[in-house]
């Protein structure tokens, strides 16, 4: 296991963090819908993911509180973004989905940030982006940690 709290391995660490929050940052002006927050878009883009959820189970894989995700979740089926439905063993619970219409908008801002980010890997040289292909799925390990 690396040292990660000096030498070569922390200021790798220290890059790493930079680099992901400015692309992050940058990846988020890339939306298609400025009326969303990057909240509400996170929450429809882990229904996409893992499909039907309850708030509860929303809230815990977004990292929030249950009355927070509550209030979300009524802000994107005002929106039309999302429906309830009654759960289908607990009366008490309810299920959200996706409407067609976020599925779409969820597409397309995919699209558009996927376009964005090849423009900047076109300006990568090979070993640069055959390094970076390597990485990707490491870094999609450390984002589901």
């Amino acid at each position: 296991m690396p040292d990660l709290s000096h030498g070569d391995d922390a200021v790798a660490v220290n890059a790493l963090r930079s680099a992901v929050m400015r692309l992050s940052r940058r990846l988020k002006h890339q939306r298609v819908d400025e009326s969303l927050s990057p909240t509400e878009m996170s929450v429809l883009g882990t229904l996409a993911r893992c499909g039907s959820a309850t708030p509860g189970e929303l809230a815990r894989k977004e990292h929030v509180q249950p009355p927070s995700m509550t209030r979300i979740v009524a802000l994107l089926e005002a929106k039309g973004l999302v429906r309830l439905e009654p759960h289908p063993e607990d009366r008490r619970q309810k299920v959200v989905t996706p409407t067609e219409t976020a599925e779409a908008m969820l597409e397309e801002s995919r699209r558009k940030r996927n376009a964005w980010l090849a423009g900047l890997v076109e300006h990568l040289d090979e070993d640069e982006w055959e390094r970076l292909r390597a990485a990707a799925p490491v870094l999609e390990k450390l984002a589901h940690l």
